[in-house]
């Protein structure tokens, strides 16, 4: 069980606690493994919309698997130094938690030194002014969230939720993460190399739920394929209507959409290099390995081997 401890402090925003906190709440009530902790420097704070939150922990002992999550506070607090367990933080970091910021969460990170020497961003209007209070930090903008190493930190409100999401496909792979997303109707943004957009979430904006039924079966099933007329029924309409449905709601054909996420998954599944690519391509329900090379070359302009060697180097660095 991973401890996500979240840190209130004095004016905080709701927005910037309450998302990541709620993508970790619905991981856990669909098979994730976290226990949230409310926790402050005094039993009660008020929260910058004026609601006060009581009945808050100590910060207590955190571990190398835990979270800590420092969701942003009201701007005009920053003319003075943060009221923030800046001992702790440290602690937590040494102790090889990953340390989360949202939007002005970044400052009290940078008051206990976190930032020293790391890639780190925040709120838009605020990246400049973190800049020069931390001239050891590397602030960078335009960015939704920036990891350097165990210290990670968001732009503030939403992008706390993407960080939250892309922190969960770390710890429990993408399907999980798009069980979240689904639930919370909210898009998956990933950072450095890897893609923008989710293609798990990808083609998910219609209302319509019948498609909506088909994609989320095809998602929790990649290793099987399905005839049109099963997906009709799982969709409750005729082969004919739903894959012109399908396309009308999309923008592109049930057979694409099927085929990224066999894709997808055999992505991920080539990171495990105890996998072979004939165990790969059973478990997305390809014919044989011959299928993916070709359809995988053709989609990522490289070979499965190309991008397993590829990916092995960038973790090596």
């Amino acid at each position: 069980m991973r401890t996500v401890h979240v840190l209130m402090l004095r004016d905080v925003h709701l927005l910037d606690m309450a998302g990541p906190v709620q993508a970790f709440y619905e991981a856990t009530s669909l098979g994730g493994d976290y226990e949230l902790r409310f926790c402050a420097s005094e039993p009660s704070i008020r929260t910058a919309q004026g609601l006060t939150m009581s009945g808050l922990s100590q910060p207590g002992e955190v571990g190398p698997d835990d979270i800590v999550l420092v969701p942003g506070m009201d701007s005009r607090t920053l003319s003075r130094p943060v009221p923030a367990p800046h001992a702790w933080l440290r602690e937590a970091q040494a102790a090889g938690a990953r340390i989360c910021s949202i939007c002005t969460g970044a400052f009290p990170l940078g008051q206990a030194g976190l930032l020293d020497g790391r890639t780190c961003t925040t709120h838009w209007k605020l990246a400049e002014r973190l800049q020069r209070s931390y001239p050891n930090a590397r602030v960078v903008q335009n960015r939704l969230f920036a990891r350097d190493g165990n210290v990670v930190t968001s732009a503030g409100e939403t992008s706390g939720i993407d960080m939250a999401l892309a922190l969960l496909e770390e710890d429990h792979g993408p399907h999980l993460v798009g069980r979240v997303a689904r639930e919370m109707v909210v898009y998956l943004r990933r950072e450095g190399e890897r893609e923008q957009t989710s293609v798990f979430l990808e083609h998910r904006t219609h209302l319509h739920e019948g498609v909506h039924r088909v994609q989320d079966w095809l998602v929790a099933h990649a290793d099987r394929n399905p005839t049109l007329e099963e997906l009709a029924r799982i969709a409750a309409m005729s082969p004919r209507n739903l894959t012109r449905v399908f396309r009308q709601a999309t923008g592109i054909t049930l057979k694409t959409f099927g085929h990224r996420i066999k894709l997808q998954v055999a992505r991920d599944l080539l990171n495990d290099r105890r996998r072979t690519l004939d165990s790969v391509a059973a478990s997305c329900g390809f014919r044989d390995p011959r299928q993916l090379r070709r359809l995988f070359r053709d989609t990522f302009g490289q070979s499965p081997s190309e991008f397993r060697d590829h990916a092995t180097r960038a973790s090596a660095r």
